[in-house]
């Protein structure tokens, strides 16, 4: 008979691959590691080849190391979102047109390479300016500032623009809204009326005017923080009831994501700097829950600057948007730690090479008028 004062044996700590509740993922077991399995993929050495593609440069560049093989691995993975009926949303930061990469933009919408963009109010705000002829110029970052200012001349690190673009811009804007119908109007259908109308008004074709000719919307979620803001808000002084409904571009935007996954396709990013324009892509795939459902990116391209250790969004890991479910649980993910300027015309030749324009097989069509709509067939 046992002892009554013998106490039960204490129970051994549950190893977490094993637990079973059900609040917590199951933990892989990770396979021991062995020089044999790790030693067995050696890499590339590249070397010059007379009348090399870009796209067979890059093939070469994903079997070296460091961020030549991000950047090949980049190429894959952008002609994989081409062919796997994926609506592809460009996420376009900063002040990119300022440096060059306006034209470029612009044939990667016209041809869709992307279908979607979302963008600071820097690069419409700028594009616009070119619209009207106003170019940007090559100056020096060692100018005098001060007297760039007195001859009304500004300047983008190693650019310079006449502030006569922007003026120009600002009040055709605010004469524009002025005279749309007085109503809530989301950033997709303020930037498709604009863009159907400056052709008959500007000089040269640009992102605006060309996303609104091959029907693709776009999306400016910090649109007040530009000159095209500016000649907004001088609309309202004028006495305009016109405004700007960036509620309504999130819904939108999770639509695009959910309705997507419904009709069994998928939706990926390409990052060109981050910031506002890469949060508001991610979160499109939280804001799905709105719909009572969930959806979640497949795919993530980043070309950036930034570090994941400095805690901003621009520099941090897709890895960590899994932790928000922003992306799903077998996403494909590359990052390239490199200026844009360098990486983005690279990688759109290696891309243009890979899949000629008109042969893309699929690509979701938008009805971008008052009321939006998205065909996945």
């Amino acid at each position: 008979m046992a002892n009554s004062d013998t106490q039960p044996p204490t129970p051994k700590p549950q190893h977490p691959a094993t637990s079973v509740d059900p609040r917590l993922p199951e933990v892989e077991r990770v396979a021991e590691l062995t020089a044999e399995s790790l030693l067995v993929d050696p890499l590339a050495q590249l070397t010059p080849v007379p009348g090399r593609s870009v796209r067979d440069l890059l093939g070469g560049l994903a079997e070296t190391s460091y961020q030549g093989r991000n950047l090949g691995t980049a190429l894959g993975l952008w002609e994989q979102m081409l062919q796997d009926r994926t609506t592809i949303i460009l996420c376009f930061a900063g002040a990119m047109v300022a440096a060059g990469m306006r034209s470029l933009v612009s044939f990667l919408i016209e041809h869709r390479y992307v279908d979607v963009l979302v963008s600071t109010g820097a690069n419409l705000s700028h594009d616009v300016v070119e619209s009207f002829g106003y170019q940007h110029f090559r100056g020096s970052p060692t100018l005098d500032d001060r007297e760039l200012g007195r001859l009304a001349i500004n300047r983008v690190y190693d650019n310079l623009v006449a502030e006569e673009g922007f003026i120009r811009e600002e009040d055709y804007v605010t004469d524009f809204a002025l005279g749309l119908e007085q109503r809530p109007y989301t950033t997709r259908e303020f930037l498709m009326l604009l863009g159907k109308q400056l052709p008959k008004d500007a000089k040269t074709k640009g992102i605006v005017t060309t996303a609104a000719a091959a029907n693709v919307p776009i999306y400016c979620p910090a649109l007040a923080d530009s000159s095209m803001g500016m000649g907004l808000a001088n609309a309202r002084l004028k006495g305009g009831t016109f405004q700007i409904d960036v509620l309504q571009d999130v819904v939108e935007t999770a639509r695009i994501v959910i309705e997507a996954q419904r009709a069994e396709t998928s939706t990926g990013i390409i990052v060109i700097g981050g910031g506002t324009p890469r949060n508001f892509a991610q979160q499109a795939a939280v804001a799905t829950y709105m719909f009572k459902e969930k959806g979640e990116h497949k795919y993530s391209l980043i070309v950036t600057t930034d570090a994941p250790h400095w805690g901003g969004l621009s520099g941090s890991t897709p890895q960590e948007a899994q932790s928000w479910r922003k992306f799903r649980r077998d996403a494909e993910f590359v990052t390239v730690h490199a200026d844009a300027t360098i990486a983005l015309p690279v990688l759109a030749q290696g891309v243009f090479e890979a899949v000629p324009p008109g042969t893309r097989e699929w690509r979701p069509r938008f009805s971008n008028g008052r009321e939006f709509a998205i065909d996945f067939g």
